[in-house]
């Protein structure tokens, strides 16, 4: 965190000033690592078993906060008798279909209920029919339920379906969720941490002591995690875990608590909120799938749940279509719902890779993107772009993406000559941050203006000046078509003010529309005024309030000592200016506070309402003691103890019966490539991973016990500076940055220089079954050997900002990966990896290719390996 999210490190370091302690968990010793009072070194890609032994050792050790559980969570529910766990199927789930790699997640449910099916994918076409098929509303619903992807839910998490689950409050039933956890875990312990993660046992009980010391009900412990869980083929289960652990201790929806994903610089949480995401839409609200006769009621009915306010999608959804189509949209044609772009398959950008090297996929927008350097195999992302008809890139400087055609690694290597590539390359300058007026949306989400400080020189132009007057030219080319297919475009509310000599649409315009209006135009202060019958408009549910009384309230700054300590007047976060999300939860069942030192919101019985230093997270009328009727759907369904309001059924889920491709409970599974065998299961990766189809340029390598796998024996991991940004195209053309961080390098221990003939500052060659890259070497006791199933283990760090372009060059850390992603969001594994590392420098041009080749030979690797279960 100090070293890729400085500015917000600085409130770790009050914290701390005022007595908290701070735990450092990382591969590397860092800037953070110097300034925690403990730091962690463990093996990359073996988080879960680390967590998993602290959440066991909270239940072993009773150190659970048990009336947060019997109130807030699914604890005591019970689960179906033909659920099989981990335990009883080494290291599976019931249901699995192997040859398909997808779970029948039925068995998963709890005893009582009819839910729909979990996760599944939506990208088959019916058989028999190429796709069409007639169904009526009921089988269409069905369909769709069954289907349904884990993040097409969206923020409200699977529907649960009809039904009253069985509970034991006692906690004591063999199959409620609370002993199926404990069994589930029971496996993790501290001896087991150190033979597979290589955290010494007394290290990893002072974490777990100074964690569950200060968790319960008069302190709490905050998780922060950034793309080192993510970027893994088991990155959603990883934060699972991290759900687990702090829900069992009390830690959600209370101050100091929670699970803090750092995104901000970039606005990465803006750019879900409002997506850039090929498969939600703003707000969360899942993107339609290419169901022929699904109206706009069998969706609502299909997505939308039964209980809490996730039951008023359809209020969201409504809104958003008349922020899109204003007039156009009525009840009469389902407010153009059928305008709506569907998904045929998944358009997640690895498969839009393998679409463009197919001849599928034909012309790319690239923007504020570099993927020759900043996604994963930019060997295969190159070859990708080669066989484009037309390419737009969209940057500050020529980045490694527009250029590869007349300088790329396939030039240099003879695999690719630029008078044979056919793709028609744009390149078209971009504005800056600093050069456009805008909101960021930080990792507490919450919106923050930003005014213009320059105007962008030469033809720069910022990327809402870009698809305004984009969109403003098509219609204009489309003017006059009849074309029943061009309605979308003509039909959308394209009307936003510009201003000065270069026509740059109001921004504030924009966030008043992402706020939306009522029926006479007035500005929303609510998502709660949403309506599903037209008369609202709201670009963005969610942001519904960052423009209350016409004020843009993401731009205000009043200063920390003029309000209380929550700060609810510098900025806006999202939903409703709430600071804590389900917070709620931070008051007993009765509604008065756990602890009076952590005290957030409460009921107040005299005023009859709930009040407190937040916005509170909960129907403000809503009596503690409430019971809905049974018949009650929406909010009107929640308790008076429903503390999670976007949940299905109110509560925090320890364990999860709906909604995830790839377990209802975290298990631990080696990457993809680790020299390494799993040792709590047979089954040694997760066995609903995303593989591409064979691919020369995407071959695995084997792990574990199998053959050849000694022939990369060590584990890298990839990682950001402070000095450089993302894939450096903000940073490596500024001098000063480069003069900071010149070239790239790998970190290596003293051992490991030892053992591999390394020099420090000279050159070390890192290899993998895709790619040999070079880097300058850097010796340094940051990177320790680990003991880890009985042997050292080494690692090496490699800065993942490098390319061929720039002030400050060199090879790409992400040639060396593979494409292998998370089941659910579709992400890729970069943070585990196995290598080799030699001294020297790379061959150049063909000798590379035949480097490469060499080491797949003598580790035997086929298109078949790496692709078993």
């Amino acid at each position: 965190m100090a070293e890729c999210h400085p500015v917000g490190f600085q409130w770790v370091m009050e914290a701390k000033a005022r007595g908290a302690k701070v735990i450092h968990v990382d591969p590397r010793f860092t800037r953070t690592s110097a300034l925690a009072d403990v730091h962690v070194p463990l093996r990359a890609g073996s988080d879960i078993a680390f967590l998993g032994a602290i959440v066991n050792h909270v239940l072993s050790e009773e150190k659970y906060f048990r009336d947060y559980l019997l109130a807030y969570t699914n604890a005591p529910v019970i689960l179906r008798e033909d659920f099989r766990d981990t335990e009883d199927l080494d290291g599976v789930f019931s249901g699995l279909n192997a040859e398909h790699r997808t779970y029948d997640a039925s068995t998963w449910q709890y005893e009582g209920m009819q839910a729909q099916a979990a996760s599944g994918h939506r990208e088959q076409s019916y058989p028999d029919t190429g796709g069409e098929h007639e169904a009526s509303s009921d089988e269409s619903v069905d369909e769709l339920s069954g289907e349904a992807r884990g993040e097409s839910h969206g923020s409200g998490g699977a529907d649960l379906g009809r039904g009253k689950p069985r509970r034991d409050e006692t906690l004591s039933d063999p199959r409620c969720v609370f002993q199926v956890l404990k069994r589930h875990f029971a496996r993790y312990t501290p001896e087991l941490v150190e033979e597979v993660c290589g955290v010494p046992r007394d290290t990893f009980l002072e974490v777990c002591e100074l964690i569950t010391e200060n968790s319960g009900r008069d302190r709490t412990t905050a998780l922060a995690y950034a793309v080192g869980w993510t970027q893994h083929t088991v990155g959603v289960q990883y934060i699972r875990t991290a759900a687990i652990l702090q829900t069992l201790l009390g830690n959600i929806g209370r101050p100091g608590g929670g699970i803090l994903a750092l995104r901000g610089h970039a606005s990465i949480q803006g750019s879900t909120d409002i997506p850039t995401l090929f498969n939600l839409l703003p707000g969360y609200i899942p993107m339609p799938h290419a169901h022929t006769g699904t109206d706009l009621d069998t969706f609502v009915d299909a997505e939308a749940g039964k209980r809490g306010y996730w039951g008023n999608m359809r209020d969201y959804l409504v809104s958003l279509l008349k922020a899109y189509w204003g007039e156009a949209a009525t009840e009469e044609n389902d407010f153009c719902f059928d305008y709506l772009p569907r998904l045929t398959g998944s358009h997640d950008t690895y498969t839009t890779v393998q679409n463009q090297m197919d001849g599928v996929c034909k012309g790319y927008f690239l923007m504020g993107e570099n993927p020759s350097v900043g996604s994963a195999n930019g060997r295969m992302q190159r070859l990708g772009m080669a066989n484009l008809d037309w390419l737009v890139v969209r940057d500050l400087s020529l980045i490694e993406s527009a250029t590869w055609w007349k300088d790329g690694p396939e030039i240099e290597s003879g695999e690719l000559r630029t008078e044979d590539i056919r793709t028609e390359v744009f390149f078209l300058p971009a504005a800056s941050h600093t050069e456009k007026d805008g909101s960021f949306t930080n990792t507490q989400r919450m919106l923050q203006w930003r005014h213009k400080a320059v105007e962008p020189s030469g033809d720069a132009r910022s990327d809402l000046w870009f698809m305004y007057h984009l969109g403003r030219i098509i219609r204009k080319k489309l003017a006059g078509s009849t074309d029943e297919r061009d309605r979308p475009v003509l039909d959308l509310t394209w009307d936003y003010p510009v201003h000065g000599d270069s026509a740059e649409p109001e921004a504030e315009a924009v966030l008043a529309e992402i706020n939306g209006f009522d029926a006479e135009g007035g500005p929303l202060s609510s998502y709660t005024q949403l309506k599903g019958d037209g008369s609202t408009a709201c670009g963005c549910w969610i942001y519904c309030g960052v423009y209350a009384d016409g004020v843009n309230q993401a731009a205000r700054r009043k200063p920390g000592e003029q309000q209380n300590w929550v700060a609810p007047e510098w900025g806006w976060a999202w939903p409703a200016n709430r600071r804590i999300l389900y917070n709620r939860a931070s008051a007993d069942p009765g509604g008065r506070p756990w602890s009076e030192r952590k005290a957030l919101v409460w009921w107040d019985e005299e005023k009859g309402q709930w009040t407190g230093h937040d916005v509170p997270d909960f129907p403000k009328k809503r009596r503690p003691d409430h019971v809905p009727a049974e018949s009650a759907e929406g909010p009107d369904a929640l308790s008076g103890t429903d503390a999670f309001v976007m949940q299905a059924d109110g509560k925090a889920w320890l364990y999860v019966p709906t909604g995830l491709l790839d377990g209802p409970l975290p298990a631990h599974y080696e990457p993809q490539e680790t020299p390494f065998t799993n040792p709590l299961y047979r089954q040694q990766r997760n066995p609903v991973r995303v593989l591409g189809k064979p691919h020369p340029v995407n071959r695995y390598q084997p792990s574990g016990a199998e053959p050849g796998s000694e022939v990369f024996p060590y584990v890298a991991t990839t990682y950001r500076l402070t000095e450089h940004h993302t894939a450096g195209g903000m940073s490596r053309w500024q001098p000063y940055l480069s003069e900071l961080q010149p070239e790239f390098f790998c970190e290596v221990s003293p051992e490991l220089a030892a053992e591999r003939g390394l020099e420090h500052m000279g050159w070390a060659t890192v290899v993998s079954a895709r790619a040999a890259i070079e880097a300058r070497v850097m010796v340094t006791d940051r990177m320790s050997p680990i003991t880890v199933q009985g042997r050292t283990l080494h690692q090496v760090g490699l800065p993942y900002h490098w390319g061929s372009n720039g002030y400050s060059r060199g090879d790409s850390a992400n040639e060396l990966l593979h494409v292998s992603l998370d089941p659910n969001v579709h992400i890729q594994e970069t943070k585990a990896l196995a290598c080799d590392i030699r001294p020297g420098r790379r061959p150049r041009g063909p000798e590379l290719l035949d480097l490469v080749r060499e080491y797949r030979v003598r580790s035997g690797i086929t298109e078949h390996t790496g692709r078993d279960m």
